[in-house]
This record gives structure tokens, sequence and C-alpha cells, in this order.
């Protein structure tokens, strides 16, 4: 990234974005990245803001479009899995707040999902703040450790 200079953090910021809005690279990776490109400090940062701005605009986007958006970007299994979530009387907020704070849930998905679902966007955007920091921090952190223990050896 040493050859964008100070656009170096922009276009990763980027690149964080755009990969929740098409989640076609999976998160760990992009999270390791920003760790290996920026060090475990702003790597963090940049992994959780351009996650974070990326999971608010893919809750938006649904909101906008709804359903047919994620029967589109989706698997049916995935849906499938996740709709029960919604039915009346389950504690969505609750659901996906455990789910994004630990990171083995499908998050992006679910962030789509929230947008289909009646949960206010001010609960969505605090799940969102103060659950990634953890998810991330396991990613890019534990991601990094794995990554230099497989390198010594």
């Amino acid at each position: 990234m040493e050859p964008f200079g100070i656009w170096s953090y922009a276009l990763f910021l980027l690149i964080q974005f755009v990969q929740v809005i098409f989640p076609i690279i999976p998160g760990g990776i992009s999270c390791l990245a920003g760790v290996l490109l920026f060090g475990p400090v702003k790597g963090f940062i940049l992994n959780y803001v351009g996650i974070v701005i990326g999971s608010i605009a893919a809750f938006y986007l649904a909101r906008r479009y709804g359903r047919p958006l994620i029967e589109t970007m989706f698997s049916p299994k995935i849906i499938h899995k996740y709709d029960s979530w919604t039915e009346p009387g389950k504690p969505f907020a609750k659901l996906l707040a455990f789910a994004i704070f630990f990171p083995v849930a499908p998050d992006d998905f679910l962030c789509y999902l929230a947008g289909t679902t009646k949960i206010k966007k001010s609960t969505f955007i605090w799940i969102i703040i103060l659950g990634k920091p953890f998810s991330i921090a396991l990613y890019s952190l534990g991601l990094d450790l794995i990554f230099k223990l497989l390198m010594v050896h």
C-alpha cells in the first residue's frame, strides 16, 4: 500500500466497505490483510471503520429494496437458516447482537436480514458499533497470530 501513500487508508476502507456490500471475499481474510498491511492498531481501526460503514450500508440497502435483494444475493439455504430469527415473538435484536459480537455468524447476511425486519435503525447501528470491535479484534489479531506462527515454522 506504500505507493498509494495516504490514499492507502482510503483504499483499504473502501475495500472493507465493498466486501460487506458484496460478500464475495471472507471478512477474515480482509481483516488479516488490514493488520498485515497497517499493523495491529491501524489495521484494527481501518477494519472496524470500513466494516461498520459497510454493515450500516447493507442494512439501509435491505431496508430500501427488501427481500428481493436478499434473495438475489444469498443462497436459499442461508436465508432459511436465519429466517426463524425474524418470526414474531423472537428476540431478533438480541440474537443479532449475540451473532455480531462473536465472529462465527454470517455477519454480512445478518446486516441485510436486519434491514428487512422491524428493528429500529438506531438499535441496529448500536449493535454494530458495540458488537463489531470484539469480533474484528478476534479476526484481525487472531489470524495475525496464526499467520505469524505459520511463517515461523
